[in-house]
C-alpha cells in the first residue's frame, strides 16, 4: 500500500477531537481537584476523605497529562509525515507515519485507563450514598417508585 498526503490529513481531525477531549477531562479533573482543596480548606477535619481520594486523582491527572502528550507527539509525528510525503521520502514517512498510529493507540490506551478508573471512583461515591440511603429507608426502591397521581 502507498502512503499518500491525505492519509496521514485524515488524522488530523480525529487528533484534535480526541485532544480536545483529553483537555475536557483535564479541566473535569481540574475543577474536582479545586472543590476538593476548598472543602478541605473549609473543614480539614475531614482529612480521611481528602487523603482517599488524592491518590486517584493524581493517577487520573497523570494519565491524562501522558494522554495529551501522546497525542501531541502523534499529531506531531503526521506534519513530519506529510512534510516527508511532499519531499518524496517515502520509506521514512511510513516509518514516521506508523510512529504517528503508535503514539495515538497509546493515548487510547491511556484514555481507556483513565476511564476505568473514573468509573471506579463514580462506582464509590455511588455505593457511599447507597449506603447512606439503605441506613435511613431499607431500601432505594422510594427513589424509583413513580408517584401515583389522583385523578
Amino acid at each position: 500500500m502507498e502512503l499518500q498526503l491525505s492519509t496521514p490529513a485524515l488524522l488530523f481531525s480525529a487528533i484534535t477531537l480526541l485532544m480536545l477531549a483529553f483537555t475536557n477531562r483535564f479541566l473535569a479533573i481540574a475543577s474536582l481537584i479545586r472543590g476538593l482543596h476548598k472543602k478541605f480548606k473549609d473543614n480539614p477535619d475531614e482529612e480521611d476523605l481528602v487523603v482517599e481520594q488524592l491518590h486517584n486523582l493524581r493517577r487520573r491527572l497523570s494519565l491524562i497529562k501522558n494522554m495529551q502528550l501522546f497525542g501531541i507527539f502523534s499529531f506531531l509525528l503526521c506534519v513530519i509525515c506529510m512534510y516527508l510525503l511532499f519531499q518524496g521520502y517515502t520509506i521514512a514517512a511510513n516509518w514516521v507515519f506508523v510512529g504517528s498510529m503508535g503514539s495515538l493507540l497509546i493515548a487510547l490506551g491511556l484514555s481507556l485507563i483513565e476511564i476505568q478508573i473514573s468509573t471506579q471512583a463514580l462506582n464509590l461515591e455511588l455505593s457511599d450514598m447507597e449506603e447512606l440511603f439503605r441506613s435511613r429507608k431499607g431500601s432505594l426502591d422510594f427513589i424509583f417508585k413513580k408517584e401515583n397521581k389522583k385523578e
